[in-house]
């Protein structure tokens, strides 16, 4: 495995760095208002940043998976809300269509989301679903030409303003399928959900499939292959947040050294004091043994990545093909599924370790959330939650190796 970068993709980060020190205020702000920073869309847009890892055929800037985490990586120093405005959009929105639409809703929706013009949600999780997707209760049914969607979702990443959603939902058999719901439908209903501890700029929906009208040509992927395709969704997801974990333990160093050299408490700074020292050499520790398996996972998905496209260029019926009858393809996803869950479940349990001890070292300053170590600790508390709950993940691990006869969930 090689993490070298070349110009150009340095030259790139060196762009996200830049839109994210402009737009810092303005999203401090708006945490503190709990509202939308209304710089996000068009300051990224401009960069390219909307559509980073998506092809340039349909508007994206076609970079590589370890490039696409080390922008979330940098943005992630911003905090885990604009993190996640990023992960909604790309990583469990575009990505998805990447992966699994057919060539027409590609370049239907595609260029749209890559310019801005539309943003991207994802409708998985609902009040009695959650780290079981399987058991969710939204249902479809076949009216003449349309599918007919039925249910309710929550937690849904910038579902209050997302132009597209991509949702689930099972048939009378009890199969699940996946949908493209553009948010104008007739049928569909997002409402915001609020008092959340944090993740105050990003925006969550509950969502209300009111006998929601969904034509036919929005059925993403193979009718039935629903969970297939939210499993898979759920590894960029879990990179995404892996590699975000990474930034903010970086800024929680970063805010600690700055304010334990010009703090003074008993004589002398407090960045002389060895229990001080044993907070940032934690936080030094967590950030570097999480950032490598955040790169590592990176490499893994991206082997996954060359291996689909080189398929999809060899076969028609590429999708059903390679889920049912390619060992080769499996052999990549469960190795990718499981380096992913490695990295979120370590990145994730560092980061709220790293932002604990920020506070603590910033004492009764730290418990102010216009600090930045009280956002860290407040959004990093959500990321053990989701996209996999740590305690599911840590099941996931141990079956990669005991095999699913041993499956625990």
């Amino acid at each position: 495995m090689n993490f070298e970068i070349s110009k150009k993709q340095q030259d790139f980060l060196n762009k996200v760095d830049k839109v994210c020190r402009a737009i810092r205020d303005s999203e401090e702000k708006s945490y503190i208002h709990e509202k939308l920073n209304d710089m996000v869309v068009p300051e990224f847009g401009k960069i390219g940043m909307l559509g980073c890892p998506i092809s340039t055929k349909y508007g994206g800037l076609g970079y590589d998976i370890l490039t696409y985490a080390l922008a979330l990586e940098r943005i992630g120093e911003e905090g885990n809300s604009l993190r996640t405005f990023f992960s909604a959009h790309i990583s469990i929105g575009q990505m998805v269509l990447q992966s699994w639409a057919n060539e027409e809703q590609k370049k239907e929706y595609l260029p749209k989301t890559t310019s801005g013009k539309s943003i991207m949600g994802f409708a998985l999780t609902e009040p009695s679903a959650g780290s079981d997707p399987a058991s969710m209760q939204t249902k479809f049914e076949e009216r003449g030409s349309d599918f007919i969607l039925k249910g309710k979702k929550h937690w849904v990443g910038n579902g209050t303003f997302a132009k597209l959603i991509t949702t689930f939902a099972k048939d009378s058999e009890g199969k699940i399928s996946a949908f493209l719901i553009d948010t104008d439908s007739k049928g569909f209903n997002a409402k915001e959900m609020k008092n959340k501890m944090g993740l105050l700029t990003v925006k969550n929906a509950e969502i209300t499939l009111d006998d929601c009208v969904i034509p036919k040509k929005n059925l993403l992927g193979p009718r039935g292959q629903g969970l297939s395709i939210a499993f898979s969704t759920l590894i960029d997801g879990r990179l995404s947040v892996a590699a975000g974990a990474v930034g903010v333990m970086k800024d929680c160093l970063a805010e600690s050294i700055s304010y334990s050299k010009s703090r003074k408490q008993h004589g002398s700074e407090l960045a002389k004091k060895q229990l001080i020292q044993e907070h940032i050499a934690k936080i030094v520790i967590n950030t570097e043994s999480s950032r490598w398996l955040v790169y590592r996972a990176a490499h893994t998905r991206q082997k996954m990545h060359n291996f689909v496209e080189k398929f999809k260029e060899r076969t028609n019926q590429w999708q059903s093909k390679l889920n049912r009858n390619n060992e080769q393809y499996s052999s990549l996803r469960a190795e990718a599924d499981n380096f992913t869950s490695i990295a979120k479940f370590h990145a994730s349990n560092s980061a709220f370790d790293s932002a604990n001890r920020a506070v603590q070292i910033f004492g009764s300053e730290g418990y102010k959330k216009t600090t930045r170590v009280a956002k860290h600790f407040l959004d990093s508390r959500a990321i053990i939650i989701y996209e996999g709950t740590n305690e599911v993940l840590e099941l996931k691990i141990a079956t990669h190796l005991l095999g699913n006869k041993h499956r625990a969930y």
